[in-house]
């Protein structure tokens, strides 16, 4: 049996399954992207809740896999070499896992770096956008009587949006035929802005139907259905 007792967080959260990839998550749109890509991929993994109401992602133990306090992260029980590795930032553990299962990421050279530009697309603007978007839209920012702050971000969104909605034009996926980690990073969180944030009339999603048309494309999928509800909450 693989032994993962070196690692702390294992004694906050223990391994059942300690031969099998290990994540430590919440259903987020950047936790999703991690259980979506398992799903899709079809590795073994055994998943643990995170939880923010407990202020889980600030103990000690969490800590010692992610310094940076925010889920997702992952502990492979067989790493490169046959090694245990932990793994934070949900970007880097898409690519890890694209890696590893030759999966979900192009395995020519410029196609795979066409990939990669479209998932730091996300990463650098897609996510932290929306997110900025959703505190001014639905939480305490929206009681906040000048609305310059949150017009900035309807107006940085819907630029984002447009991005997506000129390179969708004629393409299935974000890489054309292809799906790819791109999309799995990307549109949990055009759910989510859309969904919970409830800032779908606030951005005018109606004027991006591609962005929709594949949004509802990558809702159908079986592993997206199941790794939106991993982990379970409480």
């Amino acid at each position: 049996m693989t032994d993962l007792s070196a690692f702390p967080i294992t004694r906050k959260w223990p391994a059942t399954h300690p031969d099998r990839l290990q994540l430590y998550s919440l259903p987020t749109p950047n936790g999703v992207k991690v259980s979506i890509m398992l799903e899709e991929t079809g590795l073994a993994y055994e998943p643990h809740l995170v939880s923010f109401e407990t202020n889980d992602q600030t103990s000690s133990a969490f800590l010692s896999i992610n310094p940076n306090n925010k889920i997702p992260a992952i502990l492979d029980p067989n790493g490169p070499g046959g090694e245990p590795l932990a793994l934070f930032e949900s970007g880097a553990i898409l690519i890890y896992l694209a890696d590893k299962t030759g999966q979900l990421v192009p395995q020519d050279a410029a196609g795979r770096y066409q990939t990669l530009q479209w998932l730091m697309f996300q990463m650098g603007g897609i996510g932290p956008m929306f997110g900025q978007l959703g505190f001014f839209s639905k939480f305490a920012g929206k009681a906040y009587e000048d609305k310059r702050p949150r017009d900035r971000y309807v107006a940085e969104s819907r630029r984002l949006l447009g991005v997506l909605e000129q390179r969708l034009a004629g393409r299935a996926w974000l890489m054309g035929d292809a799906y790819t980690i791109a999309d799995i990073a990307t549109f949990p969180w055009v759910r989510n802005l859309i969904g919970f944030y409830e800032a779908g009339d606030l951005v005018g999603f109606a004027d991006f139907p591609n962005v929709g048309r594949v949004l509802e494309a990558f809702l159908k999928r079986p592993a997206v259905v199941a790794g939106l509800n991993i982990p379970k909450r409480g």
